[in-house]
């Protein structure tokens, strides 16, 4: 089963999208004040969000190169 280029364009926006989100979730934590565990919350939101955007990325490109081809 083959994805066509335009459904990877899709999938690369969704990971973009999400580690937004996830980078959003990670700056309300550190922001939060009186909350126990934001260190940690904020860390992971902001790892969690690297990873996404950059496959998201990575997943867009591949389907530019392949659209050329």
């Amino acid at each position: 089963m083959r994805i066509s280029s335009d459904d990877q364009k899709a999938i690369g926006l969704i990971l973009v999208c999400l580690g937004f989100l996830s980078f959003l979730i990670g700056l309300a934590a550190r922001l939060k004040e009186n909350f126990h565990s934001r260190a940690e919350i904020s860390t992971a939101g902001f790892t969690v969000a690297a990873i996404l955007a950059g496959l998201g990325v990575v997943v867009f490109l591949f389907s530019l190169r392949k659209r050329q081809d």
